[in-house]
């Protein structure tokens, strides 16, 4: 197994690169090695409609100021450079550097009032809705996608969990068989069979499952009987083209591609990908540490932004998916109101906001506001588990009675049960 940084980085002011790594296996003498990336039993799956969720995780913290709940009436050395512009929802307005955002924003909502976020450059809480500073049950707390995972399983060949950046390793407490599934760059040769004809792999499962025969015989903890559920749903991936056309861009029409560009490209691969069959999809954008020179900053990853979330909203809704699939775009937490002395925002964990989008919810709309410069929380302050609760709920999954056994057999609550779906967008 081997692990590949991605081309790009990003660096936070904790000194941590935050690159995407991909896991990359290779059918090896002996046994499959994509069933320890998959990691994903069949038991587990749950028939649903097929709704989904897309998480676009913009690593560093974005400025809330400079996006979403621009203070035009602040004093400068607060507002900034940025104003806002009209939006497609009477009475929502947005930084003038999201047009297309904008354009969409009658399918969208935005969250000004974020109030329990935690200052770590860490997409834990934001995968979780738990902080790092409770103590978690053995195992850890499962992030989202895991809990999809264990919830929905494999689609025609395609897991329900796929990780294109930003996401939680590992599956916490639920295990590794229901960590997010990485299959991008080299990634993609787990999901071939490099020119070995169906008979002739089929003639290599039954050398396979001799062998395991054979240990098995010999195994008396079960943990051969247990990997068979591994290698069969590799197998589905491998026998299936469903998530390799997925991830083959070349088949997307040319003037889809070049509307997302180059920056934009996993956008619309994640929209492939929730077309073949995933349920939670997490990728990643850089950048938005802006300790220094935030506006100019801003101005190089503002536009990218705007191109990526403004495409897929579009692509989504002129293929009628729109009502089916939520997407959240947010950080780990917000950007102080004060300019310093550099030209940047520093960390500010007491208000976020969030860009939401589909799901079948009540768009057009702002819930919750911040206070006249952006620094606390004024109206209807939300807690992140009331978007996870949201986000479940879009999918069919009633969080508030959701429980899984910890690794002590002990039930617990993947989200406070006291933290319900946001009424003002599902009620």
């Amino acid at each position: 197994m081997l692990t590949i940084d991605s081309n790009h980085s990003h660096q936070t002011c904790d000194g941590y690169s935050r690159r995407e790594f991909l896991k990359v296996g290779s059918l090896a003498m002996g046994g499959l090695s994509l069933p320890q990336l998959l990691q994903a039993e069949s038991k587990s799956k749950q028939e649903g409609s097929g709704k989904a969720v897309i998480m676009v995780y913009l690593a560093g913290g974005p400025t809330h100021h400079d996006t979403f709940d621009l203070k035009d009436d602040a004093p400068l050395g607060i507002r900034g450079e940025f104003r806002s512009i009209k939006t497609a929802a009477t009475g929502v307005r947005v930084c003038e550097l999201l047009p297309k955002i904008a354009a969409q924003m009658d399918e969208c909502s935005i969250i000004r009032s974020i109030s329990d976020t935690v200052n770590s450059h860490s997409s834990y809480h934001v995968m979780t809705g738990k902080s790092k500073k409770v103590v978690a049950p053995p195992g850890g707390w499962p992030g989202i996608g895991s809990v999809f995972s264990k919830k929905f399983g494999i689609s025609q060949g395609t897991p329900a969990y796929l990780d294109l950046g930003g996401g939680v390793k590992g599956g916490g407490f639920l295990g590794s068989a229901y960590a997010g599934f990485s299959p991008s760059g080299k990634g993609q040769a787990d999901m071939k069979l490099n020119g070995v004809t169906t008979d002739r792999f089929g003639d290599r499962q039954l050398l396979l499952n001799c062998f395991d025969n054979l240990r098995r015989d010999i195994d008396s903890s079960g943990i051969i009987e247990g990997m068979d559920a591994f290698n069969q749903e590799a197998v589905n991936v491998i026998t299936s083209n469903r998530l390799l056309t997925a991830l083959d861009t070349r088949k997307e029409d040319p003037k889809t591609v070049e509307r997302y560009g180059k920056t934009g490209r996993n956008f619309m691969l994640a929209r492939r990908l929730v077309e073949a069959g995933a349920r939670f999809v997490t990728l990643s954008t850089g950048g938005w540490d802006t300790h220094n020179d935030n506006f100019n900053k801003c101005r190089k990853i503002l536009p990218d932004l705007d191109r990526g979330v403004g495409n897929l909203i579009q692509d989504l809704r002129d293929r009628n998916m729109l009502d089916d699939v939520t997407v959240v775009v947010w950080g780990e937490f917000g950007r102080t109101p004060k300019i310093n002395s550099k030209g940047g925002r520093d960390h500010w964990s007491r208000v976020m906001s969030v860009l939401l989008a589909g799901g079948g919810m009540n768009n057009g709309q702002v819930v919750g506001s911040s206070d006249r410069h952006g620094g606390e929380p004024a109206e209807r302050p939300v807690r992140l588990g009331e978007v996870f609760s949201t986000l479940y709920h879009n999918c069919g999954i009633d969080s508030t009675t959701l429980q899984f056994n910890d690794l002590t057999g002990r039930p617990q609550y993947i989200v406070d049960p006291n933290c319900t779906p946001i009424k003002e967008l599902v009620g």
